[in-house]
């Protein structure tokens, strides 16, 4: 008779493997809080330089605010909330891409 009893543990539920190591989290870190920094910065830029020109004020302010959230991306990319930080940095090249369609 090998049947189980109520005392012995269950090994339905197994331990989850670590998956990503510390070095992986420190690279993803690094990687949202540059990329953030990059894009912060190009969105700047692109917002000055539509500034100078002629068109809608929709578009150098849709380039700020894009450039704004990716600046909070590259912040919550340092803090180690590499995900938020992702959406955030899809979300701020979304406004800056809609803002430049209505170029």
């Amino acid at each position: 008779m090998s049947a189980r009893t109520d005392s012995e543990p269950h090994s339905d539920i197994e331990a989850p493997e670590e998956e990503y190591g510390t070095e992986d989290a420190r690279k993803a870190r690094w990687t949202a809080t540059v990329t953030g920094a990059l894009l912060t910065l190009a969105g700047l830029a692109a917002s000055l330089m539509r500034l100078t020109r002629s068109v809608p004020a929709l578009v150098p302010s849709a380039y700020a605010l894009g450039a704004a959230v990716c600046a909070v991306a590259a912040f919550l990319g340092s803090r180690g909330r590499t995900r938020r930080a992702l959406w955030l940095l899809v979300a701020g090249v979304t406004v800056m891409a809609f803002g430049d369609q209505a170029d």
